[in-house]
């Protein structure tokens, strides 16, 4: 998201700068939209990273195989509505991580700091980290949802929990505070790890597109494409932190409220490794790729559009 604003911004008029607090309120509304739309890639993510969990491959059933046929299996045992299972959950989690994103990297270009030499990337990976763990309990709850199904589709640990409140509601009276940030330690370097990668990426991927003179310099499918090739990158250094943190959120846990599963982010890869083959560590990349580029573009899309809304409305009040 911090990539959103460096990028956007030349297109911006100098007279359509908002206030940081603004740019909170924008940026979270935008990367909300974008999740309703990319949420099922999410649900099929989620559940193609806990299949097998723990076990060698060729020995547990496949439920799910590839985008399509595992769209299909969902349909068929959650019904359509079940591609959009945790979407309450996902639009908390935007809100709040994406809030604290836009907010803290607008705070650091109002500093000047974006203008320091990598100030761009420290100001994208840290804004990204607080993101992500403010945001910690709602993609906790988020990933319990997109796992729950029917006992035959089912992979991972079952929750069972109702609803959003319920689940938080829930482990807040198990396992206390400190239960709805199990897990944030993955989370947090998941998207430090994602942020910066996009920042370094992206920026010259689009040159290069622009560069081959296939598009209109200034047409927004350059954007498009430029997004698509540094999804490439991000996906493969984020990948296994993704997986990490799905894992880590599902797990069960005892009456401490320590995980049965995994002791944390260490041994979480260790035993992925050991059990399964590092190949695992990439299980659901297709479907992460395939989520990154459309909701990055669209939360470029409706964050632009929104600043433009906020900005005339900003002029006719003065």
């Amino acid at each position: 998201v911090a990539l959103i604003q460096t990028q956007m911004a030349p297109a911006v008029d100098a007279g359509d700068v908002v206030s940081p607090a603004v740019d909170l309120v924008l940026g979270a509304s935008a990367c909300c939209l974008a999740c309703v739309f990319t949420n099922p890639l999410e649900v099929v993510k989620t559940r193609l990273q806990l299949q097998g969990e723990l076990q060698a491959p060729g020995t547990y059933p496949r439920p799910y195989r590839g985008f399509v046929s595992s769209v299909a299996a969902i349909a068929r045992a959650d019904g359509l509505w079940g591609l959009q299972k945790g979407l309450a959950a996902g639009l908390l989690y935007q809100g709040l991580m994406n809030g604290v994103r836009f907010y803290c990297y607008s705070l650091a270009c109002q500093a000047g700091l974006t203008q320091q030499p990598g100030g761009t990337v420290v100001a994208g990976a840290v804004a990204g980290a607080l993101g992500a763990f403010v945001g910690s309990p709602a993609y906790l709850v988020k990933t319990q949802l997109q796992a729950q199904t029917v006992a035959v589709m089912a992979v991972g640990h079952q929750h069972q929990h109702q609803s959003v409140l319920g689940a938080l509601e829930s482990i807040w009276r198990r396992q206390g505070l400190l239960g709805l940030w199990r897990g944030v330690g993955g989370a947090v370097l998941r998207v430090t790890v994602g942020s910066a990668a996009q920042l370094a990426t992206f920026a010259s991927a689009k040159a290069w597109v622009q560069e081959r003179q296939w598009l209109l310099e200034d047409s927004w499918l350059v954007t498009l494409a430029g997004g698509m090739i540094s999804s490439i990158a991000v996906a493969a250094v984020m990948t296994p932190f993704d997986v990490v943190s799905t894992r880590l959120y599902n797990q069960p846990v005892d009456r401490a409220g320590r995980g049965q599963l995994y002791g944390g982010l260490t041994d979480c890869l260790v035993k992925i490794c050991q059990q399964e083959g590092p190949l695992a560590l990439y299980k659901g990349l297709g479907l992460a790729y395939l989520r990154l580029g459309p909701h990055t573009i669209l939360s470029m899309f409706f964050w632009d559009e929104l600043r433009k809304l906020a900005a005339r409305a900003q002029h006719q009040g003065t």
